[in-house]
């Protein structure tokens, strides 16, 4: 795997988890009682976005060295995955 594969497959971990992790513990402003005029009673009263993001962060990490570390060991390949046998060495004839 290289630098850069190592890199997307983070970063596409890292957004899938931020977007699980956002509403989870969420208040909106109608819960809280205090809604801004112009907004939607289901707007976050508190984000809190930087803790979301340290959580995001330590929990992508812990995914991404499992998925990265069972890549590298080659204990799968792309070829487990090909169900249709499209990937299959061409008969070379002669």
């Amino acid at each position: 795997m290289s630098i850069t594969s190592a890199l997307v497959l983070f970063a596409v971990i890292w957004f899938m988890v931020f977007f699980i992790v956002l509403p989870l513990r969420l208040t909106t402003q109608g819960e809280a009682g205090e809604i801004v005029p112009g907004t939607h009673a289901s707007a976050p009263a508190d984000a809190q976005i930087k803790k979301r993001a340290k959580i995001t962060t330590v929990v992508a990490f812990f995914l991404w060295a499992i998925i990265a570390g069972t890549l590298v060991s080659g204990y799968f390949s792309v070829r487990d995955i090909d169900w249709f046998h499209r990937m299959s060495t061409p008969e070379v004839s002669r």
